[in-house]
């Protein structure tokens, strides 16, 4: 009798660190670890770019992931292509028009749990003032007090206003961008 209290009494701290990992938590982005990139087509030629400096909080708890939080602040004017005169037309008044729209966010603050590790955070995003709802999938993998998310979605540009004029015609440039997101996060203390 005594051994078994005494082996319950020594399990007791063990528990209560797997509960506590287990809690709710507050994550913060790795900018350095992570990626943001986004795939377009121009006259049927693929390319890519990347979203630098985005700032994003994480408020999950993979036991109830139904009260999740999601901040992301993605600043227009770090995205990176490779070419100047690109990057330029992006951030003209046609695309981004990162003078009046700088930053894009994207805000949740529900998840539902689609498998052992899948979540779909449902959500708002707001790219040139224009904010429509998002179905955001993602795979979710907790390493202690660091995750990774990674998550692939489509985004229709011109439903937030990226491309006016010349850039709204979808035969050179489709209307679908396929964003990629390999998210490193660690625990705020």
């Amino acid at each position: 009798m005594i051994r078994h209290l005494f082996s319950k009494a020594a399990l007791a701290p063990l528990l209560l660190g797997a509960t506590v990992t287990a809690q709710a938590a507050t994550w913060e982005i790795d900018p350095e670890d992570s990626t943001v990139i986004f795939k377009y087509s121009y006259s049927d030629t693929p390319y890519q770019g990347e979203f630098k400096n985005i700032q994003a909080t994480f408020e999950i708890d993979p036991l109830s992931p139904s009260d999740c939080k999601i901040d992301v602040l993605i600043p227009i004017i770090d995205l990176e292509v490779g070419d100047e005169e690109t990057e330029s037309y992006m951030f003209d008044i046609e695309l981004f028009d990162v003078d009046q729209f700088p930053t894009a966010t994207f805000t949740a603050d529900q998840c539902e749990l689609t498998g052992v590790d899948s979540f779909t955070a449902k959500g708002m995003l707001t790219i040139r003032d224009q904010t429509q709802p998002m179905d955001f999938p993602f795979e979710l993998s907790i390493d202690g007090t660091r995750f990774n998310l990674t998550s692939e979605v489509t985004v229709q540009r011109l439903d937030f206003g990226v491309g006016q004029g010349y850039f709204a015609n979808t035969s050179a440039i489709p209307n679908e961008v396929v964003i990629e997101v390999d998210v490193y996060a660690d625990i705020v203390q």
